[in-house]
């Protein structure tokens, strides 16, 4: 016998973590490891198995509009402790598990044509593999992807059909990575899924008594010439059965309607969910979003419309801006008049003060459910002053090209957040990482093939060393082979015999605001572009930096410009504006779709700074310790005294007039289609 227990699968957009869970079939989960022992063995055919279960299970469902009660026989306690004890014996045998999953997935794709071509020819040992089978980045992999995305059906990276890609925030050519996926890479997702409350009912206990308010949204989607739908992963899951039919669950019991997170239209889709918050305020117990940039939106968001939300629960009635059908009427099925509620509210939120406004609107929150590792801990003081300290919790770190592993001490301090990976999500490789000052090496920075020497460096997740860093490499079920995800990761300790990582960086990355992410190149080649504007002025930019401002929400980029002019005829503020709608249109689709269409960053801001700026910052540098013979304009700045010091020089600032040009899909699906 297997089991369908799953918690939770909401596909994600970045490598990550993340925190509502989802899914647990519990009429299923008692058969999880009830006839099974927890030996290696066994547990690794139950993953190889799961996907089948799966899907036997999820046709027999039927649709359900309120939350199942819950079956006979569920007992909470116990399925959390299968759970945990899951997590023994997998950590406890990592080595054998991951050998066991990298022979499954080279057995089940032998006859691909990627394996075939690099000449492995069926065998499915670790050195062969390592030995024939290159490290890769997107761009050695991409010609394979567009065969795919363009109509071709054969097994080319996969024996099993692809079903949809997954859209990366990470980009290639200015536009998002495709990632393939299959079916039944669902079971393994699902599974990452299930571990994450059961962890966390061992810190915060009667989780499965109160509600989550956790904010979901849709975002576009497109089909590849071939007819493949393209998606980011959250939109993915969002609009499958697997969400919209999920059966009881204690810890998946949300106060946003479905169709509230299925409306396409932003607006009514934050308006109706916060207005379910509201609703429900005392039986709230978590709240979060993926992201912290979104959670902190939708607080901004609430800033500007409590009156009209105070107002729909005072009266009884929704808003006339609410114009989705759907929404309207789930919303209904939850408000009531409550004049008491809406004083309440309103007295709160007309405080001049806003800070604690959670706990204060949300009593019995226990803690904030969003990403703040990586680019997004610049949120945290600002989620501090909202939360009233209340943990900010990380629960998982995934990406679009495979699930990896969980935060085992969930309430820790965002600094010291660490994931465990669990050994049967993928095959992990891990190729060491020198900094110097925060600085990766040429290895790092550039998506350059491997040489023979650097191919050798590679070591195993039972190999890591702690303390070092490494740069994660997968092989997963869906058809990447040695694949550099790109994610710099730090071992931090060991949970039994399987490593657990600090999340250090995305390589390359130097600006992010929400789901974005900048590199130096494309920021250089962007710059480039903008500063033709200046040519008929004969002026030109002597140097620049950046910084992704977060004091405002939304975020949005600013560029420092010292300029050298040579000739006399003044600027005129337009061309500056110019430039900055230049610098927009020239940054990746990410970028740009966060700016028009999820309006999750806001206009691009060019700041002129006096003659001399740069020099100062250089002296400044110098100050800290920097060798002057080594010091180089950094091209981003996020040091708090260096943004002042470039702020007091300031003589004039600009802003993009409009939004930059965005559509759903690739540009050369645009213009096939």
């Amino acid at each position: 016998m297997c089991l369908l227990y799953i918690q939770h699968l909401i596909l994600f957009t970045s490598r990550s973590t993340h925190p509502f869970s989802f899914l647990t079939n519990f009429q299923y989960s008692k058969l999880l490891l009830s006839s099974l022992s927890l030996s290696l063995l066994q547990h690794t055919k139950l993953l190889f198995l799961f996907p089948h279960f799966i899907s036997l299970s999820h046709a027999t469902k039927t649709k359900v509009e309120t939350m199942p009660e819950a079956p006979r026989d569920y007992n909470l306690l116990e399925q959390n402790k299968k759970t945990l004890d899951f997590i023994e014996d997998v950590t406890s045998n990592a080595d054998q598990v991951q050998k066991k999953v990298l022979r499954e997935i080279l057995s089940l794709n032998a006859n691909v044509e990627y394996l075939q071509r690099h000449g492995l020819n069926g065998q499915t040992d670790t050195h062969t593999f390592k030995k024939l089978v290159p490290v890769v980045s997107y761009e050695d992999v991409q010609p394979d992807i567009n065969r795919i995305a363009n109509g071709d059906t054969s097994p080319i990276l996969c024996s099993k059909p692809i079903s949809e890609f997954l859209t990366s925030s990470g980009t290639s050519g200015g536009e998002r990575k495709l990632m393939p996926t299959i079916e039944e890479e669902l079971g393994r997702r699902s599974l990452l899924y299930s571990l994450l409350n059961p962890v966390m009912s061992q810190f915060v206990p009667g989780l499965e008594k109160g509600k989550g308010m956790y904010l979901m949204f849709i975002k576009s989607e497109a089909k590849t010439p071939g007819g493949v739908v393209a998606r980011p992963v959250l939109t993915s899951y969002y609009k499958s059965s697997y969400f919209r039919d999920r059966p009881y669950d204690p810890y998946t019991n949300y106060t946003s309607p479905n169709e509230t997170v299925l409306c396409p239209d932003s607006y009514q889709s934050m308006y109706s969910q916060l207005l379910c918050g509201l609703c429900q305020n005392k039986e709230v117990m978590r709240v979060g979003a993926v992201f912290a940039s979104g959670f902190i939106r939708a607080i901004r968001f609430l800033e500007k419309h409590w009156a009209l939300l105070s107002n729909d629960i005072r009266t009884g009635t929704i808003n006339s801006l609410i114009t989705d059908t759907s929404v309207r009427e789930s919303v209904m099925k939850i408000l009531k008049p409550d004049p008491k509620l809406a004083d309440f509210i309103q007295t709160e939120c007309s405080n001049s003060s806003w800070q604690g406004i959670i706990t204060r609107l949300w009593p019995n929150t226990k803690y904030v459910d969003v990403i703040v590792t990586g680019t997004m801990s610049q949120y945290i003081p600002i989620l501090d002053y909202y939360s009233n300290g209340l943990p900010l919790v990380c629960t998982m770190y995934a990406s679009s090209e495979c699930y990896f592993g969980v935060n085992l001490n969930p309430l820790c301090k965002p600094s010291d957040v660490s994931y465990t990976l669990i050994p049967t999500m993928c095959y992990f490789e891990f190729l060491p990482v020198n900094r110097t000052n925060g600085v990766t090496d040429h290895s790092l920075q550039t998506p350059r093939s491997l040489d023979e020497k650097e191919q050798k460096e590679l070591v195993d997740l039972v190999d890591v060393k702690l303390g070092q860093e490494y740069e994660l490499v997968v092989t997963t079920y869906a058809g990447l082979y040695r694949y550099r995800v790109g994610d710099v990761l730090k071992v931090a300790g060991f949970k039994n015999k399987t490593p657990q990582f600090n999340f250090i960086c995305r390589k390359n990355v130097v600006l992010s605001i929400d789901s974005d992410k900048t590199d130096e190149v494309e920021l250089q080649n962007a710059m480039k572009n903008a500063v033709t504007h200046l040519v008929p002025f004969d002026a030109s930019v002597s140097e620049y930096t950046s910084h992704a401002d977060t004091n405002t929400i939304p975020g949005h980029y600013v560029l420092y410009w010292e300029l050298t002019f040579n000739g006399s005829t003044p600027i005129p503020p337009c061309v500056y504006e110019d430039c900055c709608l230049t610098i927009e249109e020239s940054l990746n689709s990410v970028y740009r779709q966060g700016r028009v269409s999820d309006k999750s960053i806001g206009p691009l801001e060019i700041k002129i700074v006096e003659h001399g700026t740069f020099d100062k910052l250089m002296d400044y540098a110098i100050s800290l310790g920097a060798s002057i013979n080594q010091y180089k304009t950094p091209r981003c700045v996020k040091f708090a005294p260096v943004v002042e010091l470039l702020n007091s020089k300031v003589t004039s600032t600009y802003s993009s007039p409009k939004c930059p040009k965005w559509v759903p899909g690739h540009k050369q699906w645009v213009n096939q289609n």
